[in-house]
């Protein structure tokens, strides 16, 4: 099996870090290729990076996702993903909705707790596009700035595990996502130190990535994820015209 990370961030630093997350939750046997986007922001945090994210994810996808079993897109709260989902014809997972999932699998409510303030808003957006509001208790957004997006986590990683614990004290978290590809790991490393399970989005991603592609789903001919009618685009890359342009 092989599936795809398409990080729509410019970081490859963060891609690697990703790369090592996903490689160790695959299965043997699974193949994991990471990529990233050549243009866009560094880390996405509002919904105006989102907007650029999601052009760049949908470009990475067109130009590297032929031969994989799935897709991921690799960045927190899931930029293009319904419109990845219409072109193309493997699974694409979000990274955001595999967390929130798997967390709604293991508990009533969910947190997620995130490194920087301006992703409140666009990470509630995101719970809401999911129908999943009913099941979050709360967003808890670690403030402060930090000197280097690769190394965030272990910049904040006491008051992100401590965000964490007032989840669960205050806000009656079941599970706790920790969201954001630089965070990639992080779960894993502090899980002795939070007292309710905590949810890693590549890990959930790459794990159910592998499910989806082992059920061999076809690709919708009706209903609103069927492929749109061919159009042309100007602009973008030959590898997106191509999918736009197919019927």
């Amino acid at each position: 099996m092989r599936i795809l990370f398409a990080n729509p961030n410019t970081s490859v630093a963060i891609t690697d870090r990703i790369s090592v997350v996903a490689r160790a939750a695959a299965s043997p046997g699974t193949e994991i290729v990471a990529v990233t986007g050549e243009t866009g922001v560094p880390y996405i945090a509002t919904r105006a990076d989102a907007v650029v994210g999601a052009v760049v994810a949908l470009q990475l996808l067109a130009e590297h996702a032929d031969g994989y079993d799935a897709a991921v897109i690799a960045a927190f709260a899931d930029p293009g993903v319904g419109g990845a989902r219409e072109l193309l014809s493997i699974p694409v997972i979000g990274m955001a909705e595999a967390a929130m999932l798997t967390a709604c699998m293991l508990g009533r409510r969910f947190s997620i707790v995130t490194f920087a303030t301006a992703m409140g808003p666009w990470y509630r957006e995101c719970v809401d596009y999911n129908g999943l509001s009913g099941r979050l208790a709360s967003i808890r957004c670690v403030s402060g700035g930090f000197r280097d997006i690769a190394s965030v986590q272990e910049e904040k990683g006491d008051a992100l595990v401590e965000a964490c614990c007032l989840a669960v004290e205050q806000d009656e978290a079941d599970v706790v996502i920790l969201g954001g590809a630089p965070l990639a790991g992080l779960a894993a490393a502090v899980a002795d130190r939070v007292p309710v399970p905590l949810v890693d989005g590549v890990a959930a991603a790459v794990r159910q990535a592998e499910v989806l592609a082992s059920l061999r789903p076809v690709k919708a001919t009706a209903g609103t994820f069927r492929r749109p009618d061919a159009k042309a685009i100007t602009g973008v890359s030959a590898a997106l015209q191509g999918l736009f342009s197919r019927r």
